[in-house]
């Protein structure tokens, strides 16, 4: 059950030209009709994005038989069994500020194939999670065919990253998701950007979105499987049959951590490292090290001051996002849906089944891309069609220059 994922963590240092992804789009106003009502479709931005989606949304929602008639069966069915498209990746590690590291994975021939203008794709996977896993190579696969230059940014630790001191990733740390978006930002100026993230990776990302707020330079982004609420999801976490993924994660958190276990060997203070390298739950690691390492009175503090919910109303750049209304580990009941509703810049898709990171459904089910892959990229390219036609404006922050991180390159 390790392979089990759910999502990953993470003041630009200099400013950039994006382009304004909606300005002088035309805007059809819609009604209920145009999606088909097995799916709750709502947000401030509903009329704005939904034209866009159109094609998708108004088909109903099947999910595949036997297999998404369970949410476990669904979520435990995507993880194991779901292709795995192969792509040839080119690593580059990343050196951080704090002499920390983290891991990009391009796809080896784009950046001889691809021109310098082409919208460039972020993506951050789950918790443990990592360019390996397959909801992400789906979406590297289909965003890649379509002319889009595509990064995995693995967090320290997973997939294979490298930690080079003692301290990996968090819920509240944006530190890695700054420099990194400032580093491909940097790399190619005369491109878009945009972020996907997935589960803990989409609640690091809506976190991001809302601290930036005006000053982000993503021109849109997708949110998928959030949690939102980490207190309510890590309420849900310890009931019923999610003791399963709970224990599956928490082996692979020590899996990583024991790999790495001399760099954290000295470590006094409030630090429990037998706990952290013992944990038989995510709260057990999370009590042991993560949340003295970021500075957190306890595992409740930490939770509560590092959920994306908070900060959904600070959102300035187009945002989607997309949650299963039985997902286990992702609650319903944790969606700030009247924040949503309130922003104009946001926008919420939620499907009656789909598990977590499951969504077996559509065209390529049950073995092929998640259904929300071809809205996702309907979305972004509707983004990107509007920044084409409007050129570009200078972001909100003031340009300044500042230090290549240091670089190395391995092909994967």
């Amino acid at each position: 059950m390790a392979k089990i994922s759910l999502g990953s963590t993470f003041s630009i240092f200099h400013s950039r030209h994006i382009r304004p992804p909606l300005a002088g789009c035309h805007v059809t106003k819609m009604t209920v009709a145009d999606h088909h009502p097995s799916l709750e479709v709502v947000g401030g931005a509903r009329d704005r994005f939904l034209p866009s989606l159109h094609t998708n949304l108004r088909l109903p929602y099947n999910p595949f038989p036997l297999i998404a008639w369970n949410r476990h069966v669904e979520t435990i069915f995507a993880s194991f069994f779901r292709s795995t498209p192969q792509v040839r990746l080119r690593r580059e590690c990343l050196r951080v500020k704090d002499g920390g590291s983290v891991a990009l994975d391009w796809i080896s021939s784009d950046h001889r194939r691809l021109p310098p203008d082409s919208p460039v794709l972020i993506l951050l996977p789950g918790l443990t999670g990592g360019s390996q896993d397959s909801y992400v190579r789906h979406m590297l696969t289909k965003a890649n065919g379509k002319g889009w230059r595509v990064v995995v940014f693995n967090s320290r630790g997973c997939g294979e990253s490298p930690v080079t001191t003692p301290q990996f990733y968090s819920a509240s740390f944006l530190g890695d998701t700054y420099e990194v978006v400032k580093h491909v930002g940097a790399r190619y100026p005369e491109a878009n950007l945009y972020a996907v993230g997935w589960s803990l990776g989409a609640n690091i990302l809506v976190r991001y979105l809302g601290k930036e707020s005006h000053a982000c330079p993503l021109s849109g982004a997708v949110s998928l499987c959030n949690p939102f609420n980490l207190v309510i999801a890590d309420e849900d976490f310890h009931k019923g049959f999610n003791n399963v993924y709970d224990k599956a994660l928490a082996s692979t958190l020590c899996k990583i951590f024991k790999k790495h276990a001399l760099l954290f060997e000295d470590m006094g203070g409030e630090f429990n490292i037998p706990l952290a390298a013992n944990a038989k739950s995510v709260r057990d690691f999370d009590e042991g090290l993560t949340r003295v390492s970021f500075g957190f009175k306890s595992v409740d503090d930490y939770y509560s001051n590092s959920s994306s919910c908070d900060l959904i109303k600070h959102v300035k750049r187009p945002l989607l996002c997309i949650q299963a209304e039985n997902d286990p580990i992702a609650p319903s009941r944790a969606i700030p849906r009247e924040d949503i509703e309130e922003n104009p810049n946001c926008m919420l898709i939620v499907t009656p089944k789909g598990g977590h990171l499951g969504w077996v459904a559509g065209a390529e089910a049950p073995l092929g891309a998640p259904w929300t892959d071809p809205v996702v990229m309907d979305f972004l390219e509707y983004l990107e069609r509007g920044a084409s036609k409007t050129g570009k404006f200078l972001g909100d922050s003031e340009a300044v220059q500042c230090s290549s991180g240091e670089l190395h390159h391995i092909e994967v």
